[in-house]
């Protein structure tokens, strides 16, 4: 299996070989069945994140229609994936029709997920789909490593991964960031060993994977770029004294290997450029061209109207990637708490070096270490030393993009990095194995026990932080970002609602990022839900009740402060990161600003008949109660321009303007606006 040397000596018999074959192949699997169960265990209290139930629903349509206009926001992989199965037992969908915005789009495929299918039998489902995919993967990168690094590194990557308690929380869940992470450590992995032996089937695996790590999700661009980049320097500077021919010859075949990715990634989509088939027109929920004007960089938007004008990608592909740009790498409207400071959209560059070592149990944290020390003192093989160098070249040009980009997610944008750090602990088990030091031994599986013992038995590992970064306990006072939650305890707000409010008839407050489909499918109510009906409840200076509140909404904000008349309060309940509190609080403001602001635009300005008017109504209330959201203040400005009041537009962007963060270049947009 591997090029790199075998532990054992030259004259191990035929048999013996293929022994040491059978025993690694069998301990990886061994690994990955392990991992699987650990994550079966320790996430089975989660709910759905918020966006599972959407990207299921449309996998699903991919997969009986053909049609890739629903979530194009996500390539196709996962989704195909889990939307074979799903269909294959039985999933109900509704006729495709036009949509107004992404909004409509949304619910139209959450009320199949929630509503016209069991969401808790499609869970099950989904989760045994997405152990079945991410399994396979992790197998594939197993036997990567192995290939190029030899059988010790392989089973010792692949502890690392089964032992982190991230990637368990990831295995079940139908997102992109875990199959991009394993699918780009694959493909920079493939790449390197084929650019060694230059063999055909060689290069033929590095296309498919590269081609697997573009269709799990839009960050395999810079897989791309850096398997071309890369390989394109190693190809000319290990080619010294060849003949010209040669180079180019080599040259040739990088660029293969690219191009072979990119037809790949056409196969998902069923080789065919339009979103919907038998149309030429478009069928998102947002022209391609508009959506390419909201990206802020000329260089992005050029680049994105090329790829479309060259049909260098499906267009599905190349809307996605517009919003991608947007809200990942321009950065989202949303505060960030990051080491316990506040900042807008971004964090400080080291915010995603912090928080892979935040979220790494601390004894694979040294492992990794350890082994980086290995390969510096050169106790490895030497001929690891340049496949190496592709996969921290690769790490290195994918965190520059990432500390380039918003914080939002957190750790989960970061798991592309998670090779590196698997492969650098194989490093340890492996140079441990060589050099049959008793000392260097014991420290390995030392630490081997030390990451198990806290990482292993933790229940709910998406909210698992190091005992350096505070523990699950108390790491929502240092981040807010998606890594510590997303919507997965909404099935405990369940519970406790219909135990401890329902039978009096009491509605809770809720202020938790969760998805509202799901919340109506576990049959709860909540003040907002019928905002007739609920409105007065705000009106007193203070309000009585039950409050569910997300630990990230605690921290205090520069607009819509949600968690401020409950700061110093003690809860009568937690659940993980939601805060249950009851009693008299004051009035809420910020929440019923920030309610009505949505509430309004979603119901006038993104809908079929858009009602301009009801839309500067209902927004100047929202500003009423919170003045300092800029973004508010921009949406009215803009709802101004449309009926042509060029006073009206000018204050509300002279408002948007003075609360905007000087740190980001929107202030300055809007400036000029």
């Amino acid at each position: 299996m591997s090029d790199a040397k075998t532990e054992g000596t030259a004259a191990s018999s035929p048999a013996s070989h293929t022994r040491k074959r059978i025993l690694c192949l069998s301990g990886i699997l061994l690994l990955i069945a392990l991992a699987i169960v650990r994550s079966a265990v320790t996430t089975s209290l989660d709910s759905f994140t918020y966006d599972e139930g959407y990207h299921i629903g449309a996998g699903a349509v991919h997969m009986r229609t053909g049609d890739f206009r629903l979530n194009p926001e996500q390539p196709p992989l996962t989704k195909l994936w889990v939307g074979a199965y799903v269909n294959l037992l039985g999933y109900e969908t509704s006729p495709l029709r036009a949509f107004a915005d992404k909004e409509d789009e949304r619910k139209f495929v959450e009320v199949d997920a929630y509503e016209k299918n069991d969401p808790f039998v499609l869970q099950t489902r989904a989760r045994a789909a997405m152990f079945g995919l991410n399994g396979l993967l992790l197998l594939l990168f197993g036997l990567s490593v192995w290939r190029v690094f030899g059988d010790f590194a392989a089973l010792g990557s692949v502890a690392f991964l089964a032992i982190d308690p991230t990637i368990a929380a990831h295995l079940p869940v139908v997102m992109t960031d875990l199959p991009v992470a394993l699918a780009s450590g694959i493909a920079i992995l493939m790449a390197a060993h084929a650019f060694r032996t230059w063999r055909l089937l060689d290069l033929l695996l590095a296309a498919l994977a590269l081609g697997l790590a573009l269709s799990a999700k839009h960050s395999g661009i810079i897989t791309l770029i850096g398997v071309a980049i890369i390989r394109t320097v190693i190809a000319l500077a290990f080619a010294k004294g060849e003949r010209l021919s040669e180079r180019f010859r080599r040259l040739g075949s990088v660029a293969a290997v690219v191009l072979g990715g990119i037809i790949v990634l056409w196969a998902f989509y069923g080789f065919q450029f339009r979103e919907t088939p038998g149309t030429t027109e478009e069928t998102f929920n947002r022209p391609l061209a508009v959506k390419i004007s909201d990206v802020r960089s000329t260089a992005y938007r050029t680049a994105l109207t090329a790829a479309s004008v060259a049909y260098i990608f499906p267009r599905a592909y190349t809307w996605g990637m517009a919003d991608t740009i947007r809200a990942g790498v321009e950065g989202r409207a949303i505060q960030v708490r990051a080491f316990g400071s506040s900042y807008y959209a971004r964090a400080p560059l080291y915010f995603f070096p912090g928080i892979i070592a935040a979220k790494l149990p601390i004894g694979l944290l040294a492992l990794s270490l350890l082994g980086a020390g290995l390969l510096i003192a050169r106790r490895l093989p030497g001929d690891w030393l340049v496949p190496f160098v592709c996969v921290a070249a690769f790490s290195a040009l994918f965190l520059f993009f990432l500390m380039r980009g918003s914080s939002y997610a957190g750790v989960r944008h970061a798991l592309p990095i998670y090779p590196l750090m698997a492969i650098l602990s194989g490093f340890a088990i492996a140079g441990a194995m060589r050099m049959k030091s008793l000392a260097l031994r014991s420290i390995v599986g030392l630490l081997l026990l030390v990451a198990a013992v806290s990482a292993v038995p933790q229940m709910r590992p998406w909210e698992y932080f190091n005992e350096f970064a505070g523990g699950k306990e108390n790491a929502h006072l240092y981040f807010n970002d998606e890594g510590v939650d997303l919507s997965q305890r909404i099935g405990e707000v369940a519970d406790y609602y219909h135990r401890e409010l329902k039978p009096s008839g009491e509605i809770p407050f809720i202020a938790y990022f969760s998805n509202a489909t799901d919340r109506k499918a576990r049959g709860m109510d909540w003040v907002g839900r019928v905002p007739e009906r609920d409105l007065p409840r705000f009106e007193p200076e203070m309000v009585t009740g039950t409050f569910f509140i997300g630990a990230n909404e605690l921290g205090e904000s520069t607009w819509w402060d949600i968690g401020k008349p409950f700061r110093g309060t003690e809860p009568v309940a937690r659940f993980g990161n939601i805060f249950v509190f009851r009693g008299s609080f004051p009035r809420p403001t910020a929440m019923l600003a920030r309610g009505i602001f949505y509430r309004t635009i979603y119901a006038t300005i993104y809908t079929h008949e858009p009602n301009i008017p009801a839309a500067i109504e209902g927004i100047e209330r929202s500003l009423a109660l919170d003045g300092k959201c800029f973004f508010v203040s921009l949406e009215l400005g803009n709802q101004y321009l449309k009926l042509g009041d060029r006073e009206g537009a000018l204050r509300a962007y002279r408002i948007s303007h003075a609360n905007a963060p000087r740190t980001d270049s929107i202030y300055d947009l809007i400036g000029e606006q």
